[in-house]
Order: structure tokens, then C-alpha cells, then sequence
């Protein structure tokens, strides 16, 4: 114990919890975005950057969405990514589903590039 008059309590918290709160530390402007189902995404807003707030798997960017930036954690059932409900070419890392790692899509020119993100 470093100083036994000054505890400081551990409390329970998730892995996206720590990953919001890194990117927010990293001062990355993110806001959270709510799945319209169980581990289904849809962006709707043109050049926004969000944050999924659970595990995905399907994240489908509508067709008023031509750029923008999802950062996310894939689900053990990760289906990938879709423009307008079509499935879209995606470059960049492979996603590894359900690995607990955190990834960031790019939507631009019609293609989605992932990357793995460490904050």
C-alpha cells in the first residue's frame, strides 16, 4: 500500500467504459452512440465521430452518412460494416471478433478503413 492514511476505492467498471473514458483523456471529441438493436449500429449523421456503446455487430452507415468515424469494440458474432444496408468494401487491420480490443472504421470515398486503436 503506498500511503495507508490516503485509500483511494477501487470501483467495478467495464472495458468500453475505460476506452470512452481514454479517448476523452486523449482529448478525442466523441460522443456515444446507442445501438438500434442488440449489437446493431446505424449512423445517420454526415462526418460525425462515435463511439459504440456496446459490442457490435453489424454497424450500417445510412446513405445521409458519406464520411465519419466509429470507434468500436467487435462482438463475438461481428458481421462488419454496411453502406445504406449494403455490405461495403472494408481496408485496413482485420477485425478480430470478440477479442476486447478497441478499432476504429473511417468511412470515406464510399470505403471503410479499419484500424486497430490503442488511445
Amino acid at each position: 500500500m503506498m500511503n495507508n492514511d490516503r485509500v483511494v476505492n477501487v470501483q467495478e467498471t467495464d472495458l468500453l467504459s475505460v476506452y470512452f473514458r481514454n479517448l476523452k483523456i486523449a482529448n478525442v471529441s466523441v460522443t456515444k452512440l446507442a445501438a438500434a438493436a442488440p449489437a446493431t449500429f446505424v449512423q445517420a449523421t454526415n462526418s460525425a465521430t462515435v463511439f459504440a456503446d456496446e459490442p457490435v455487430k453489424t454497424f450500417d452507415f445510412a446513405a445521409t452518412a458519406t464520411a465519419g468515424t466509429v470507434y468500436f469494440v467487435p462482438a463475438l458474432d461481428y458481421a462488419g460494416f454496411t453502406l445504406a444496408g449494403v455490405a461495403t468494401e472494408t481496408a485496413g487491420d482485420d477485425v478480430v471478433a470478440g477479442n476486447g480490443n478497441l478499432y476504429k472504421a473511417v468511412l470515406s470515398s464510399g470505403t471503410v478503413t479499419i484500424t486497430s486503436y490503442n488511445p
